[in-house]
């Protein structure tokens, strides 16, 4: 069952309800009966594995341009 959370706009009381998804949102804040809006986070993403830009892409792509480099180039720098 999906944690939502509630700010008071009129109190700033925050809280959570567990709710089944298919539920009405609250309406009315318990501490003072003003009215709720859910408050919105964003979820937490998490890239593990191959297949991603850091991982895998972008380190070949940075060999290929160490193989473009000449070695009189390198001796310059």
């Amino acid at each position: 069952m999906p944690t939502y959370e509630y700010k008071c706009k009129k109190c700033s009381h925050h809280f959570e309800v567990k709710q089944k998804i298919s539920e009405q949102p609250l309406t009315q804040c318990p501490a003072c009966g003003g009215s709720l809006e859910k408050v919105f986070y964003p979820a937490g993403i998490i890239f593990k594995g191959s297949g991603f830009y850091i991982t895998d892409s972008r380190a070949e792509k940075k060999k290929r341009e160490e193989k473009k480099v000449t070695p009189q180039e390198k001796e310059e720098k």
